[in-house]
């Protein structure tokens, strides 16, 4: 989408922020595109492959990973960027962007870092993710990370503490100055809200712990499977709950789309300065939110809790621990890249080495660290 075609408050290329480290302007895409490009082909975006969101990488072919994740997620903020005359190329590169920083094992992994690491000032993922982007990848020889533009690392880090933030420099100060992102980086995060839950339900159902009839006690699909059924008679299963998230993710975004058109008449957003002053603006409406909210609840009682998923995440927490404990007891057992490191900052070398590992890798890993039987 060209410039003339965005509105007069979406992130023009013209008047960003630009690049930490400055480079001659590309002669066949926008800076932007030329964000995602460098995302794409970083090694941190292809480990998504085997990074998962709810079940663990060997548990099946067909589960979500965090790479069909994002690429779900920047189909949808598109979708959306391009009815609200925003850069969608922005909101795509942010989307693509926004788990490189996740650990191996979802949630449960993230959550024990955090704990292995609350001694050394915590860990949290899309502060990772930014990380990741900045300084961890190494492609370039005129810079460390991916040197994205600040729109991009301002979307990809979607909140942060302000003892944090002041670490950060420029890309933290919102969070001191009580500002907003951009709109493109707002949708983003909804998009990812979206097709997180709704992904999740259809995950949920090809695994057979959750099942149809206890989603129909969930006001957002039951109706949506009704009509379903009413126009499509006949259907097999698999296709009516296929035909049911299809249809919830349409009304998601329907609805997103009309509030936050509504809320930007109604502050008077003209500018990109108007956006990070005023309240955030992208969001549902107050029927849409707690028709989510149900749903989020259904989720986490029935699926993240259930019995089947505690025990894997009850692995996935020992693994990522011993392996972190192991590290900083003896950081010889590193790598040689990490062991140099270590030498500056053994915490944050041994959080980056474990958060960069995908779920198989940790599992070998810890194997060829505690297991006896035979070596690896």
């Amino acid at each position: 989408m060209t410039g003339i075609d965005l509105a007069t408050y979406a992130v023009q290329e013209r008047s960003s922020a630009g690049r930490r480290i400055r480079e001659a302007a590309p002669s066949a895409r926008s800076e932007f595109q030329r964000d995602r490009d460098r995302i794409i082909h970083s090694t941190a975006f292809r480990r998504l492959e085997y990074k998962t969101q709810v079940f663990v990488n060997h548990e099946g072919d067909l589960f979500r990973t965090r790479l069909t994740h994002s690429i779900e997620v920047a189909q949808i903020a598109r979708s959306i960027a391009r009815r609200l005359k925003l850069n969608e190329d922005l909101a795509e590169a942010v989307a693509l962007a926004h788990d490189l920083g996740h650990t191996p094992f979802g949630h449960a992994g993230q959550d024990e870092l955090n704990h292995c690491m609350r001694e050394y000032g915590g860990f949290e993922h899309n502060l990772q993710s930014l990380r990741v982007v900045d300084a961890l990848e190494e492609r370039y020889a005129a810079f460390k990370g991916l040197n994205l533009c600040f729109e991009t690392r301002e979307g990809i880090l979607k909140h942060c503490a302000q003892e944090k933030a002041r670490e950060l420099g420029e890309v933290g100060l919102r969070f001191l100055n009580n500002k907003r992102p951009s709109l493109e980086a707002q949708i983003t995060n909804l998009a990812d809200e979206i097709a997180y839950n709704n992904h999740d339900v259809d995950d949920g159902l090809r695994s057979g712990l959750i099942t149809i009839e206890q989603l129909s006690e969930v006001s957002i699909f039951a109706s949506h499977l009704a009509e379903v059924r009413k126009q499509h008679a006949g259907l097999s299963e698999r296709i009516q709950v296929h035909e049911t998230v299809r249809s919830m993710i349409g009304t998601l975004v329907t609805d997103l789309i009309e509030q936050t058109e509504m809320n930007i008449a109604e502050q008077q957003i003209e500018t990109l300065e108007a956006v990070r002053i005023a309240p955030r603006l992208a969001g549902f409406s107050n029927e849409m939110e707690a028709q989510q909210r149900e749903l989020k609840k259904f989720l986490h009682k029935n699926l993240y809790r259930h019995y089947k998923v505690m025990r894997m995440s009850n692995k996935a927490r020992r693994i990522i621990s011993e392996l972190f404990h192991a590290f900083i007891e003896d950081p010889r057992l590193l790598p040689p890249q990490f062991q140099l490191q270590a030498e500056e900052n053994k915490p944050l070398a041994v959080s980056d080495y474990v958060a960069g590992m995908t779920d198989r890798y940790a599992i070998k890993e810890h194997r060829r660290l505690f297991a006896v039987e035979r070596e690896y």
